[in-house]
């Protein structure tokens, strides 16, 4: 719940973007493409600031405990998403409106970059022997599932409101109602544990002098596990661009360039944000049975491939088939994202976990989603052609396979293995 209202609040931004910060929060001078990009550049801070929120929450997660920095996360999240609600537009405070929107979703990238490792670590190290990826596949349903939220919130604003009232003040309600995120963390503040695994880590620190928790567990796991850290980003390269491109370009190519309703665009997403969720947790079993690494190279494959489909079968403008091509895009990159929690988490040591599978995840996430509706905008843009932006899909999941591969090499594969079997018991 926690991963869902957080990614929630993250893709309402995304979803907002693409519908109407264009025209709400930027001068009228602009022509529609600038305002465009410059809407999705505030987009991008919040994953340029997700790095910098793994490193701080890291620290806090692998000294103070997963629960601390998770929770803390959640909070930072939930205050700053409704105070984006709040804000006034460009025709009544100028330029301040815009800057206070790219500092607000910094703040937003800061908690994100936080979030999803002391999620992944409270799943995965608290999962039973042998079934860490299909524990930690419950906390990637929250992308697919805050996506979905998001998406019922904002085609129930767009049904019940005229197009006027929804761009003067129909549009915050969603971000109004990320306030229930911080009952959440409150909640998770009284009645959650930290795992096992972690504070046995720590009696073994504390028994042998507790020398080690000086050194700051983001400079420790830079400098012993820099090949992992930087492997892991690259594996998840694919899944956030492909993903982004689905859920937030689609919106704009969608409405603008092919002419398809908000509601037709909106409706598809959440349908194929739905199928995911079965999904994510199927691969995530996979995982355990057939290996993760094995499972995200078929992925990083057949998402390749399918990318080469996707812009062909939206542009036939059909509500079905669209439907259908978002959820066949979302299935396929299921089988790198459903096992990519416990993935991470057996790359790094229990003393350096969440600092080393949070730097992971978010460098894939800045050199990834958030420069992908960006760079997929101006490639449309350039060339007039969806076929550019599609080979654009196959290169990140080029990158994202040989990544993998180069994880699946004989000695890390082996020093995975054997930390997968110990922990797993």
């Amino acid at each position: 719940m926690g991963t869902t209202i957080e990614w929630y609040d993250f893709f309402a931004y995304g979803t907002a973007t693409a519908l109407v910060f264009p025209k709400l929060f930027f001068s009228t001078d602009l022509s529609p493409f600038i305002a465009q990009i410059a809407a999705f550049s505030t987009f991008a801070v919040g994953f340029l600031a997700r790095p910098f929120g793994a490193a701080l929450f890291g620290h806090i997660g692998d000294v103070f405990g997963r629960k601390i920095a998770l929770v803390t996360a959640l909070l930072v999240m939930g205050c700053v998403t409704t105070v984006i609600g709040l804000l006034p537009p460009y025709a009544s405070i100028g330029a301040v409106a815009p800057l206070l929107l790219v500092v607000l979703r910094f703040v937003q990238g800061l908690a994100i970059g936080g979030q999803w490792g002391g999620a992944a670590l409270l799943a995965t190290e608290s999962a039973p022997p042998g079934r860490r990826g299909f524990y930690g596949s419950f906390v990637q349903i929250g992308a697919p599932a805050g996506v979905v939220l998001a998406n019922i919130v904002f085609l129930t604003m767009g049904t019940i409101l005229t197009p006027g009232a929804f761009e003067a003040w129909g549009w915050r309600i969603p971000f109004l109602l990320s306030i229930v995120l911080v009952g959440i963390g409150i909640y998770i503040q009284f009645r959650f544990t930290e795992s096992e695994e972690f504070r046995g880590a720590v009696a073994v620190k504390e028994a042998g002098g507790g020398g080690e928790r000086n050194i700051s567990p983001v400079l420790q796991v830079i400098a012993s596990h820099t090949k992992e850290i930087a492997l892991a980003g690259g594996t998840y390269v694919a899944t956030n661009i492909c993903f982004y491109i689905a859920i937030t370009y689609v919106i704009t190519y969608g409405t603008g360039t092919l002419h398809v309703s908000k509601d037709t665009m909106l409706g598809s997403i959440t349908i194929a944000g739905i199928v995911m969720v079965p999904a994510l947790i199927f691969c995530g079993h996979l995982s355990d049975r057939w290996g993760r690494l094995e499972i995200f190279m078929v992925g990083t494959i057949l998402t390749g491939v399918w990318a080469l489909l996707f812009f062909p079968l939206m542009e036939t403008r059909s509500p079905v088939l669209i439907a259908i091509d978002l959820s066949v895009e979302l299935i396929l990159m299921s089988l790198m994202y459903g096992p990519q929690a416990a993935l991470f988490a057996e790359l790094f040591p229990v003393e350096v976990r969440y600092s080393g599978a949070s730097l992971g995840y978010q460098l894939g996430a800045i050199f990834g989603g958030g420069f992908a509706p960006i760079i997929a905008t101006a490639l449309f843009e350039h060339f007039r052609s969806s076929l550019l932006v599609g080979l654009y899909m196959c290169v990140a999941c080029a990158v994202s396979f040989m990544s993998t591969y180069w994880l699946a090499k004989p000695a890390r594969l082996t020093s995975c293995i054997l930390r997968q079997g110990k922990e797993n018991g």
